[in-house]
């Protein structure tokens, strides 16, 4: 194998890690940049590849997990995952049987549904939300 192959290879998987900054082929293209540094010194092509799997696999075991800690810290939670566990108002009685109700949360009015044993809430009470299935929410009544 030429030598400029594990450049290219380097190349292409640095600019899928550019546009995608998951940080999922930057361990790869370490292990072909290393390959492509051993192809240069004189190793064959067995040696180079062997170079870019082990080279690729201690980076992803060893530095991967420090990376996942520092980069991405201040995630946030998508709208909807951000609603679990807030409050919400009942403005339509929920009836799970019947597929009825609907609840007020953040200024938005969303269907809800309950895993309560008679399937009901009425109107104006505080409930919190549970979960989320499909497009509504899953919610129980607020103990006081």
């Amino acid at each position: 194998m030429r030598v400029i192959y594990w450049l290219a290879i380097f190349i292409v998987l640095l600019i899928i890690e550019i546009a995608t900054m998951g940080l999922t082929t930057i361990w790869f293209a370490g292990g072909a940049l290393i390959a492509f540094c051993a192809g240069l010194v004189g190793f064959g092509l067995g040696v180079q590849i062997g170079v870019f799997v082990i080279v690729s696999t201690l980076l992803l075991i060893l530095t991967r997990p420090i990376a996942v800690k520092f980069f991405n810290q201040e995630r946030q939670k998508t709208n909807a995952e951000s609603l679990i566990g807030q409050h919400a108002l009942v403005t339509e009685d929920i009836d799970t049987i019947k597929a009825k109700g609907q609840v007020e949360i953040c200024g938005q009015i969303w269907s809800a549904k309950t895993d309560e044993p008679d399937g009901k809430i009425p109107k104006n009470t505080v409930v919190v939300v549970n979960g989320i299935q499909g497009v509504k929410l899953i919610v129980h009544a607020r103990e006081e």
